[in-house]
């Protein structure tokens, strides 16, 4: 990552909040919607969240008996929806509280359940929770909305670079054919302007259901044959099925690009969605060539 964008994050951290009397308790699912709750709020809130191994596939996630109190307790909620967070539906139904904010960032880009749920992959996302956030809060203590809203401009600002990436990229590889182990990475790829191919099986495997014998068989030949130019696979998943693809994009020299359903240690969201569309720069350049 550049030293620019580095010191571009630090500011944005560190930009000064008044600490509240009493912070607002919000909870946020994931942790990337948690960190943009912390840069909006600063000092006037106290957000809880949930973390989770990277090597624990966020869908199979069951919460421990302290977060239902974390939410009960939770003056604002955000959590992703679109069903990949459905342990989190359930605590919301079971501590109703009629004073209680509930931002659901799936739906503020008019995802739905049964489609696919990866919405911070989307660059819209996380700008439209960051509006919410800040919109939420501002109700809940007037006396802070200014500064919510300067804090949240900064942040949607420091997103920028994410935007400048994926339009540049599109620019280079509109309709580059590509492949996938699950569409964990998919709003990303259409940003882009990839054509993602084997969409069947990738949610098969998203849905923990078995793909058929020809759907195997296509993205098998797919990477082996060289047909695309990238296979996306996700990191928090490693078993014979994904071992399997691997092997192939090798075979066909396909390059292989890592992606995560949670930020990784030590990076903010933007880092995070930067690394990973400059890998695959990389890998799609190479191919290219």
């Amino acid at each position: 990552m550049k030293l620019p964008l580095l010191a571009a994050a630090a500011a944005l951290f560190s930009l000064p909040a008044l600490a509240a009397e009493t912070p607002i308790q919000v909870f946020a699912a994931e942790n990337f919607y948690a960190e943009a709750v912390n840069a909006i709020g600063g000092d006037r809130v106290h957000v809880e969240s949930i973390t989770i191994g990277s090597n624990v596939d966020p869908h199979d996630f069951e919460p421990p008996p302290s977060v239902a109190r974390q939410v009960s307790d939770a003056k604002i909620v955000v959590f992703n929806g679109a069903d990949y967070d459905h342990w989190m539906e359930h605590l919301l139904e079971s501590t109703e509280r009629p004073d209680r904010t509930v931002i659901e960032a799936a739906g503020l880009i008019g995802v739905e359940e049964g489609e696919n749920p990866h919405v911070w992959y989307d660059p819209r996302t996380l700008p439209a929770v960051a509006d919410a956030v800040a919109t939420a809060l501002a109700a809940a203590d007037p006396e802070g909305a200014a500064g919510y809203e300067e804090r949240k401009a900064a942040y949607v600002a420091g997103l920028a670079p994410i935007g400048d990436k994926v339009a540049s990229m599109k620019q280079r590889f509109d309709g580059a054919a590509i492949t996938a182990t699950e569409p964990v990475f998919g709003y990303m790829a259409d940003a882009i302007g990839l054509k993602v191919g084997n969409e069947d099986f990738q949610n098969a495997i998203m849905n923990e259901t078995e793909p058929s014998a020809q759907q195997i068989a296509e993205v098998v030949d797919a990477l082996r044959g060289a047909k695309v130019k990238a296979l996306i696979y996700n990191n928090q998943v490693s078993d014979a099925m994904t071992e399997q693809l691997l092997t192939a994009a090798k075979e066909g020299n396909v390059p292989v690009i890592g992606v995560t359903e949670t930020i990784p240690e030590g990076q903010t969201y933007a880092q995070w969605m930067l690394g990973q569309l400059e890998s695959l720069e990389k890998a799609l350049a190479g191919s290219s060539s």
